[in-house]
């Protein structure tokens, strides 16, 4: 019989969380700001998913969702579980997967001249808003990373995606054909 997950443990009621690999640090270390905020985000991923946008897009998100999760645990897991971080890694196909999605995306994108507010339909606020989580996600990151290394593939995949979600809001504002607001300087 397979052993059900408790939603509960109760060991964190002191104010620490176990990392893989066994050692118990402070809610608020660095380590669980990266990886909480990695979790952040991948919930507003699977906000756009719900929401009435092209399969590609949703099919593209589950991927990266996924992609995540290692992410995630890779974060999670100790400096004494060097092997195990191993065992998960972050490849260049994921990067370059996000890079000929923007591709895909910018044949038909109209050429972008000038700053844009965040807006557009719900679907692709959202995906702004996530790009913003993306950011924050990158730059707990790679605060962590001056305290113990971290995979380079896993910063550079980060990077991408936040340049990915950005285009993915432009091209559901697109297909919802809901028009750009341009970004006034005068105002």
């Amino acid at each position: 019989m397979d052993k059900e997950v408790r939603i509960y443990t109760k060991t964190g009621d002191d104010g620490t969380t176990g990392l893989i690999g066994g050692a118990r640090v402070k809610k608020y270390d660095i380590r669980l700001e990266s990886y909480g905020t990695v979790d952040e985000l991948n919930s507003y991923l699977g906000l756009i998913i719900s929401m009435n946008i092209d399969e590609r897009a949703k099919s593209v998100l589950r991927n990266i969702q996924s992609m995540l999760f290692t992410i995630g645990a890779q974060l999670a897991t100790d400096d004494s579980a060097a092997d195990f971080k191993k065992q998960i890694p972050c490849k260049d196909e994921m990067i370059e997967m996000l890079e000929q999605e923007m591709d895909e995306m910018f044949k038909v994108l109209p050429k972008l001249n000038q700053f844009i507010l965040p807006g557009g339909s719900p679907a692709a606020a959202y995906a702004q808003v996530a790009r913003t989580v993306c950011r924050r996600a990158e730059r707990r990151i790679i605060e962590l990373s001056e305290k113990t290394e971290i995979n380079k593939n896993l910063i550079k995949f980060i990077n991408r995606l936040s340049d990915y979600l950005f285009v993915l809001g432009r091209k559901i504002s697109v297909d919802d054909q809901v028009p750009e607001t341009p970004w006034d300087s005068g105002v």
